[in-house]
C-alpha cells in the first residue's frame, strides 16, 4: 500500500475536529440522518406502490384483450354451429351461449356453447387458439357435467366438441382421437373436421 496517499488522524486532530461540539448538535445531525432515511424509504415505498400499479394495469388490459379475443371467436363460431351437426343425425332444438352449470352454491362447469335437443346434448369448448390442452380439460368437463346430468335424472346422451379460430392438424387428430368433434374455421363459417375412417364419437 502507498502510505503516502493515506491520510492518519491523530488522537489530537479528532480531538481538536471535536471541539465545539455538543450533544445538542450530535443529536440535531442524528435527527436529520434519520428524517433523510425516512425520506428516502418513503420515495421508496411509492416508487414500489406505483411500480404495483403499472403491472396491476397491464395484466388487466392484457387479460381485456384476451377476453375480447375470446368473446369475438365465441361469436364467430356460435351462429354457425346448430346446423353443423345434422351430417351426424343429430338435429339441435336449442342452442345456448356461456352457461354455468352449479349444484349446493358451487360452480362446477362453465360451457362456451351449448348444442341440445331431447336426446342428446353437446357442450362445446371455444378457443382463439385451441391446444391439445383444452381437449384434455374438455374430457374432463364433460366427465362433470355427466355427473350433473345424472343428478338431475337427465338420461340424454352427452357428446363432446371443440372449436378453435386457429387449429393445428395435431390437435384436430388429438381432440378426434378422444372422440370428440373438431369444428375449425372453413372460409367465411365453420364446419366440423373429416373424421379419420373408422372415427366413432365418445359417449359420456
Amino acid at each position: 500500500m502507498d502510505e503516502s496517499n493515506v491520510e492518519i488522524i491523530t488522537a489530537e486532530q479528532a480531538a481538536e475536529a471535536a471541539k465545539g461540539l455538543t450533544f445538542e448538535i450530535v443529536w440535531a445531525a442524528l435527527m436529520e440522518s434519520r428524517q433523510q432515511m425516512h425520506e428516502l424509504f418513503e420515495e421508496m415505498r411509492k416508487s414500489n406502490e406505483e411500480l404495483k400499479n403499472v403491472v396491476h394495469e397491464l395484466s388487466k388490459n392484457i387479460g381485456g384483450i384476451n377476453n375480447t379475443l375470446g368473446e369475438f371467436t365465441e361469436a364467430m363460431f356460435s351462429p354457425n354451429l346448430w346446423s353443423k351437426f345434422a351430417q351426424y343425425g343429430i338435429h339441435v332444438t336449442e342452442q345456448s351461449e356461456r352457461k354455468t352449470l352449479s349444484s349446493g352454491g358451487k360452480k362446477l362447469a362453465e360451457i362456451d356453447v351449448l348444442i341440445e335437443n331431447g336426446d342428446c346434448i353437446i357442450p362445446v369448448e371455444v378457443k382463439t387458439k385451441l391446444s391439445d390442452d383444452d381437449v384434455d380439460k374438455h374430457v374432463e368437463r364433460l366427465g362433470v357435467i355427466r355427473g350433473y346430468l345424472d343428478g338431475k335424472c337427465d338420461k340424454r346422451k352427452l357428446f363432446g366438441a371443440v372449436a378453435g379460430g386457429v387449429v393445428s392438424d395435431k390437435t384436430v387428430a388429438y381432440a378426434q382421437d378422444m372422440g370428440l368433434f373438431a369444428i375449425v374455421q372453413s372460409g367465411d363459417s365453420v364446419t366440423i373436421a373429416d373424421a379419420p375412417e373408422g372415427f366413432k364419437i365418445r359417449e359420456w
